[in-house]
């Protein structure tokens, strides 16, 4: 499963990209995670590796974390893995004209067992649930922009 979300951030882009590997804003933006812990690798470095172990709805998640690329500002690319589901996302940053950012997250998916079955059915919500961390990230990044 593929798909591509977009939201467009009121920040310059020099400002916006350094938080999407700053572990210490995670909890501010990223809704239900419990702990963040660096398995090895210095933090946003290619080759780096950390577990993120979410709580939602009631139900324990952990993810192992792997960077595979970073071009910042302007492109960082990670992999998640979890029981049954891998993960590449492409975060894009682009710089617009008027000083704002378009920040465009490519998503891929791949499943086994169980979750290739819950896939199918749940396609939406994925998008969805990327989209809301977009968009928490989005207003994150305002708030901090418009207290410097």
């Amino acid at each position: 499963m593929r798909y591509r979300t977009t939201v467009i951030i009121n920040a310059p882009i020099k400002s916006v990209a350094p938080y999407i590997f700053d572990a210490e804003s995670y909890p501010k933006w990223m809704e239900g995670l419990s702990s963040h812990e660096r398995l090895f690798g210095s933090p946003g470095q290619p080759g780096s590796e950390s577990v993120f172990r979410f709580e939602m709805k009631g139900r324990s998640m952990e993810m192992k974390e792997r960077v595979e690329l970073n071009h910042l500002p302007d492109e960082y690319i990670v992999t998640y893995e979890a029981p049954g589901v891998w993960n590449r996302i492409r975060h894009l940053f682009v710089g617009l004209p008027d000083g704002r950012t378009r920040y465009e997250n490519d998503s891929e998916f791949r499943f086994k067992g169980f979750m290739a079955l819950m896939a199918i059915f749940m396609k939406g919500s994925f998008k969805k649930q990327t989209l809301k961390y977009q968009e928490d990230f989005r207003k994150f990044v305002e708030k901090r922009a418009a207290e410097q």
